[in-house]
């Protein structure tokens, strides 16, 4: 039997993984150092780390910055960093909800516009505080100002409308 591995195997980690894993977190920190200061005070980080990621924005020697960027790796190594990848995560696909929520507005307007009422009457079963006469004056606006080629500022008005409504 082997006296270097522990009885409870689960416990063990390999000599690689551990690499593995210790290069992880430096390439967390790499890429929380490129965050801005301001995006930085969106995460729960613990104050040694948060200081560190700070002190790195204002370090332009790449000699330096490799050595802080170590160092940044080694804090990593002692703090939880699976909660930290957790939030970094989270706000790396925030953009990608804000996106695919546009995509949703942009389908109802296009919508409402080519089937008229029978897309109104679903619109207005998603969000029952709409205002119909409103938006139906909207309608008839982008609909005129598409027969004459206008540009389309109420079509960006009902964008705007079914935005401000989705959000309260």
């Amino acid at each position: 039997m082997n006296n270097n591995i522990p009885e409870d195997e689960e416990e063990w980690i390999s000599k690689t993984q551990r690499k593995l894993d210790c290069d992880n977190m430096q390439k967390l920190g790499e890429a929380l150092i490129t965050l801005k200061i301001s995006e930085l005070n969106e995460f729960n980080l613990p104050s040694i780390l948060h200081d560190a990621l700070e002190q790195g924005h204002k370090i332009h020697q790449r000699g330096a910055l490799k050595r802080h960027r170590q160092y940044i790796g080694k804090i990593m190594r002692e703090v939880d960093a699976e909660d930290i990848q957790k939030q970094y995560d989270n706000f790396r696909h925030k953009d990608d909800l804000n996106n695919a929520h546009f995509k949703r507005l942009e389908k109802w307007r296009d919508r409402i516009l080519a089937e008229g009422d029978g897309a109104l009457n679903d619109l207005i079963n998603e969000y029952p505080q709409l205002d119909r006469q409103h938006i139906r004056q909207l309608i008839r606006k982008a609909h005129k100002e598409q027969e004459i080629n206008k540009p389309p500022a109420a079509y960006r008005q009902i964008f705007k409308y079914l935005r401000d409504l989705s959000e309260s």
